[in-house]
């Protein structure tokens, strides 16, 4: 029985709004979004809104564009510390609080008016208290609830930290994006001699809590998989967290072999470079790390360091969050462009059709290790 093919009209007029911080990564995806749609070069789909600050640093969000009929797109990144105000004569950073306020300010600004709101927050904001383990706020779970409370349809994130946090909005649109097809194109790109197979690769999660996106790294690629485990001193507590006392590797031999680092996030790297240099103890040949958001919130010093001293080859991050010059300078590092596929999910929903094969890249990664040579058409 043939399928039938239904062709959507779209949910509404289509409208980008970039929040401060955003302003690159929004042009990029305008840009790709007009070549989708064959638009005028002059023409945007970014629609003006600005937050301006009093001398308090209070603040008001107003939007310079009508809001009936808009099927709206916010793209907010809460964690771009380069953004900053002025408070009382001062220049203050924005922390990723003041961003989620006004993330919701221009949320109000639209007054109920727009057919539909959709917030892509690459970075989920708070997704690292995700759940509650003693008498604690559940700051993520609080957040969502806020913005669907505010009249937000759908939330679209990159590699929650916990996917599960949407169970927080059962009843509302939560998608989890993954960064799986753009990395592994990237590494092909970057590393062309790489062969990704069970003799020469193998997928290594730095914890237990990363598992499940190893796991998808090793079965599409058909790859082993080894894993380390942290081992962590509960009686005491430093910089709010429990501090590891030794990573333990569960695995096959790795002498010899290429190894693919995959976690989440990279926040000061001090774990992942520990695990860089205790798998080339044990022997491993080049060491790729791939991680969807590169906070590197203590520098890039120690990365220098051990990408001169051969412990680690290449970095993998996405343009999703904040990316310095200096980051982007540094030899050891590739940054993954995610605009296109931000532009085409924003394409596909604002079209009211599924975006299903987008969030499952298994396809499209058979494809480019064929044409990559990894594997046989």
């Amino acid at each position: 029985m043939a399928k039938i093919d239904f062709k959507h009209t779209a949910y509404g007029d289509l409208a980008i709004v970039s929040m401060r911080g955003c302003e690159d990564i929004a042009s990029k995806v305008d840009y790709y979004l007009k070549q989708f749609r064959e638009a005028p070069e002059d023409a945007t789909y970014v629609i003006p809104t600005n937050c301006p600050r009093f001398g308090t640093g209070e603040a008001k969000a107003v939007l310079n564009h009508t809001a009936r009929g808009l099927d709206a797109f916010i793209l907010c990144d809460c964690f771009n510390y380069n953004v900053e105000y002025k408070m009382y004569g001062r220049m203050v950073p924005m922390s990723p609080d003041d961003h989620f306020q006004d993330l919701k300010r221009v949320i109000a600004a639209f007054g109920g008016k727009a057919r539909r709101i959709t917030v892509i927050m690459p970075m989920l904001y708070e997704g690292r208290q995700h759940r509650r383990t003693t008498r604690e706020s559940m700051d993520c779970a609080m957040a969502l609830q806020e913005l669907v409370a505010m009249g937000v349809k759908n939330i679209i994130t990159f590699d929650a930290h916990d996917p599960r946090v949407n169970n927080a909005i059962p009843l509302d649109g939560f998608d989890n994006v993954q960064a799986t097809y753009q990395m592994i194109k990237n590494l092909l790109r970057t590393v062309p001699d790489i062969k990704l197979d069970r003799e020469h690769t193998m997928i290594v999660s730095p914890d237990e809590g990363g598992m499940g996106r190893c796991i998808y790294y090793s079965s599409v690629l058909g790859l082993e998989l080894g894993m380390f485990y942290k081992r962590r001193n509960y009686s005491v507590i430093v910089n709010g967290k429990n501090p590891i006392e030794a990573h333990e590797f569960l695995g096959n031999d790795i002498t010899g072999k290429d190894l693919i680092l995959v976690d989440d996030m990279i926040s000061s790297g001090e774990s992942m470079l520990d695990i860089a240099a205790k798998l080339k103890e044990k022997g491993a040949n080049r060491i790729f790390v791939f991680s969807t958001f590169g906070l590197f919130v203590e520098g890039l010093e120690k990365f220098d360091d051990y990408y001169n001293r051969g412990l680690i080859n290449k970095v993998f991050t996405t343009n999703l969050i904040y990316q310095t010059p200096e980051l982007l300078s540094r030899e050891w590092y590739c940054s993954v462009n995610m605009s296109k596929y931000i532009a085409l999910i924003v394409d596909t929903l604002n079209r009211d059709n599924s975006i299903s094969s987008l969030l499952d890249p298994a396809d499209r990664i058979k494809n480019i290790l064929v044409k990559y040579g990894q594997r046989e058409a």
